[in-house]
C-alpha cells in the first residue's frame, strides 16, 4: 500500500486520468473529491464489496433456472 501525506486542496492523479482531491479534513473524517472518465465505476468499498457478494451469489443459481421459471 502507498501511503501518501496530502493537504486540503492537494491531490494526487492515478494513471493519468483520475484525480483525487482532499476537499476537507474533519476530525476523523476526509471528504475527497473525485475526477474520472464516465466509464470508470467508483464505489465506497462497502458498496463494492456488497455488489460483488450478490453478483456471486447471483452466478450460483441453478444453470436450468428459465426452465424452472418457465414452467410457473
Amino acid at each position: 500500500m502507498l501511503v501518501l501525506t496530502r493537504k486540503k486542496d492537494e491531490s494526487i492523479i492515478i494513471n493519468d486520468e483520475i484525480e483525487l482531491t482532499i476537499i476537507a479534513v474533519d476530525g476523523d473524517q476526509v471528504k475527497l473529491g473525485i475526477k474520472a472518465p464516465r466509464e470508470v465505476e467508483i464505489h465506497r468499498k462497502e458498496i463494492y464489496l456488497q455488489i460483488k457478494a450478490e453478483n456471486n451469489e447471483a452466478s450460483q443459481l441453478p444453470q436450468n433456472l428459465l426452465n424452472i421459471l418457465q414452467r410457473k
